[in-house]
């Protein structure tokens, strides 16, 4: 018989939620780069739209955060399984503080100077948004190393699969 696919309990949402702070995450410093090639008045927009991905792909690490610890409850508990988690743990826990503190410090970095009334020059901002971006990027490596650990989770260690025995299990 047909039966229609139900959406998974919080603990299967992980693999569904993971994919929007890479997508956001990663699409935010194009529109940095744009923004600083363009005009102030024009790429003031660009600066804007970086922030909202920031902020929006920053929300949902936290996300993240909180169906993989129901997805960890789940898991199988071999030692392996455990140690891999615990890094991708550890892993997700640093990117989370650091996309919180560049997207605050992008925020400054946007509106700061017009609250204090000081015009920064078309050269400056350019200087400070590289600076930035540089900084952005080790968030990016750290956000590309927690995926990665999330994938030997899934398809080197079956994490994905024991999770879907033991759900099946305990609800037989």
């Amino acid at each position: 018989m047909f039966q229609i696919p139900i959406l998974p309990g919080w603990y299967g949402l992980h693999p569904l939620i993971i994919h929007f702070p890479i997508a956001l995450l990663f699409t935010a410093p194009l529109f940095v780069i744009i923004g600083v090639a363009l005009a102030p008045a024009r790429g003031r927009t660009f600066m804007i739209s970086a922030l909202i991905l920031m902020f929006l792909g920053t929300a949902s690490i936290f996300l993240s955060m909180e169906t993989g610890e129901a997805a960890r409850g789940i898991a199988a508990s071999n030692p392996a399984i455990k140690a891999a988690i615990g890094e991708h743990e550890e892993l997700a826990e640093a990117t989370q503080i650091l996309f919180s503190v560049l997207t605050v410090v992008f925020a400054g970095l946007l509106f700061l100077p017009n609250l204090v009334g000081v015009e920064l020059g078309r050269r400056v901002n350019a200087a400070l948004m590289a600076v930035f971006l540089i900084f952005y990027t080790t968030g990016i490596l750290f956000l590309v190393n927690t995926a990665h650990h999330g994938g030997i989770l899934m398809h080197e260690l079956g994490v994905g699969s024991s999770m879907s025995h033991n759900v099946s299990a305990s609800v037989k």
